[in-house]
């Protein structure tokens, strides 16, 4: 038999056998890290290494998630939003103290070209000169345009858009019409509400960025009645007896992509609004009463909520059509304002 090997071949001292065996041990450590993390083990810890944020295998639910970096490093916009929502005053008012309350106006149609076989709106005269009385008085620069054609309206809303109302505190816009579906009919055609709305977005209109664009529309939006939850109501026991109710032929709206837009209906989506032949329509009259009372001294969703309640009291009395009477009515309103709106005296 040969000699036995020796596995102690150049040992060294004690002192280079304690630092070999502890890089070896360094080692095996390293590589089993390596493994359990399948990184190298140069790189830094992953989320399934941080004890306190482990990966979600389920839907992240976008509330309950800080919005990742940007690519460029730095913040998003929906960061930017984030960051500041815990300062929000919810008492914050629009700015109304500018040099010009703004412009109001109120396109008007009694007429319609024979073609559409839409009736006489009679009436409308009384909404049209009740609202520019009322208007006048909030401080607007009002303009009205009685049975303007398709074409003509949109020059009107073009020159709007693109006037400077960089001193105004606001604009607003006032359509008395038939209307079908999501649009409003001028003297000689029907107008998607969205066309003309959207001539005032930012984009379009960046004088008014920031400020309230206001369009209030009197037609119907449908072809059903509210019916009667209360058997008795006086409030139209005054009108004269050749104060006949009319109905609005129906228009359903179509809400503006955008903030500081508030539109304000004379009647919920889907039912008729009621106008008078002679004292006009319920919900311009009660409108213009209550801006006469409250104007200056109610917020303005206040304000349309008192006029829903004012005009939710009445009831058709007389009406040619049979189906109508004892029928009842109740405005809406959709708010995209971003602050809380007041029309103080100037």
């Amino acid at each position: 038999m040969g000699a036995p090997l020796d596995i102690a071949v150049n040992a060294g001292t004690p002192e280079e056998e304690e630092r070999e065996a502890a890089g070896t041990e360094a080692r095996v450590l390293e590589r089993e890290g390596a493994r359990s993390s399948n990184v190298e083990p140069s790189s830094p810890p992953t989320m399934a290494e941080h004890p306190k944020k482990q990966r979600s295998e389920g839907p992240v639910e976008t509330d309950s998630q800080r919005v990742p970096e940007s690519k460029d490093g730095g913040n998003t916009e929906t960061d930017a939003v984030d960051a500041r929502c815990d300062h929000f005053n919810p008492a914050e008012e629009y700015r109304m103290n500018n040099k010009r309350r703004g412009v109001a106006l109120i396109f008007n149609h009694e007429w319609f070209h024979w073609f559409l076989t839409m009736p006489e709106r009679r009436g409308t005269n009384a909404d049209r000169d009740n609202l520019r009385q009322r208007l006048s008085e909030q401080g607007f620069e009002v303009s009205c345009y009685d049975n303007f054609k398709t074409q003509e309206i949109h020059e009107k809303i073009k020159d709007a858009s693109t006037a400077d109302h960089s001193d105004a505190d606001c604009f607003l816009c006032v359509f008395l019409s038939h209307g079908e579906k999501d649009h409003i009919y001028s003297n000689d055609s029907k107008i998607e509400i969205q066309a003309l709305t959207n001539m005032f977005k930012g984009d379009k209109c960046p004088s008014l960025v920031g400020k309230p664009k206001i369009f209030i529309i009197q037609a119907c939006r449908g072809e059903q009645h509210d019916e009667p939850v209360i058997a008795c109501d006086s409030v139209d026991s005054a009108i004269e007896r050749q104060n006949e109710i009319q109905v609005d032929a129906a228009a359903v709206y179509t809400l503006p992509a955008g903030a500081d837009f508030l539109m304000c209906y004379s009647v919920a989506e889907g039912y008729y609004s009621h106008r008078e032949t002679v004292n006009g329509s319920w919900y311009i009259q009660d409108l213009c009463s209550t801006l006469k009372k409250y104007g200056t001294s109610l917020e303005i969703l206040e304000l349309l909520t008192l006029v829903n309640r004012k005009v939710s009291v009445r009831r058709v009395d007389m009406c040619r059509d049979i189906n109508a009477i004892g029928k009842k009515q109740v405005p809406c309103f959709a708010s995209m304002l971003t602050k809380k709106l007041y029309l103080r005296p100037k």
